[in-house]
């Protein structure tokens, strides 16, 4: 597997997998009404999007930055979104490996999650066999497709 910087090429296939994502509705907090041109402004302008691509194929993908502006710019953050076909491969672990190393290098110290869904046990799995804790829960966050209302969880390491 490779992870490179994802390309004007990339755009189709992540917008795909980012509305194959949201329309589960049980991992990220976007509606299926999510705009392109938003999509666009979140992942190819505010932040350098990175892809994993897997046999030539990209199957996952992630952006990177600051958790905040100003005196809050040495914490990152990041989010991923892995191919549905593709998950239980390690694109995931991959992607957050990456994420980490590429934070350390632009010197953050730390990376911080700060809307986790509860229920998406893989995900929180990861992150936490990665070295990251749960530092605080919100109650009722998330208005998830299947289960109503769950917890959001605030998840930090340090690098």
């Amino acid at each position: 597997m490779d992870i490179r910087p994802a390309r004007a090429g990339d755009f189709d296939v992540m917008w795909g997998m980012f509305k194959q994502a949201i329309a589960t509705q049980d991992a990220l907090p976007f509606a299926g009404s999510f705009a392109v041109e938003t999509f666009r402004a979140h992942w190819f302008q505010a932040q350098a999007p990175h892809v994993a691509v897997l046999e030539g194929r990209v199957v996952g993908m992630y952006k990177m930055g600051p958790n905040f502006p100003d005196l809050g710019a040495h914490v990152a953050s990041a989010t991923y979104v892995v191919d549905a076909a593709t998950q239980g491969r390690g694109v995931g672990r991959a992607l957050v490996e990456h994420s980490l190393e590429r934070a350390r290098a632009e010197g953050f110290l730390a990376m911080q999650f700060n809307y986790v869904v509860s229920t998406n046990g893989p995900a929180v799995a990861l992150y936490r066999k990665l070295g990251f804790a749960v530092v605080g829960t919100l109650p009722e966050t998330f208005r998830h497709g299947q289960r109503g209302l769950v917890d959001v969880f605030v998840m930090h390491r340090f690098l």
